[in-house]
């Protein structure tokens, strides 16, 4: 074990270093980060729907609930997160 593990911010989940991460950053960064993710499920979302594809997205989503590809599509979403947030609290 190494001395510095405690001191990594790598350690455990991006899940985890996100939550971690987002309750010591400032606040208003997190809040906006935040914002802009969900705008893009929104963008998302809308181009499903006008393309008539809001029955087969939902069902993927009871497909894919436990699918590693998911999996890591959502530990991105939680890296790129983690990586706004710390970049603009520099």
């Amino acid at each position: 074990m190494n001395i510095f593990d405690d001191d990594d911010a790598f350690v455990g989940t991006p899940k985890s270093n996100y939550f971690s991460i987002a309750k010591t950053a400032n606040q208003n960064i997190v809040e906006m980060e935040l914002d802009k993710m969900f705008r893009r499920f929104a963008v998302a979302e809308k181009i499903l729907e006008e393309r008539g594809l809001e029955e087969e997205h939902e069902q993927l989503m009871k497909n894919m609930i436990i699918d590693p590809e998911l999996d890591e599509r959502t530990n991105s979403l939680y890296i790129e997160l983690v990586g706004n947030i710390v970049t603009q609290c520099e």
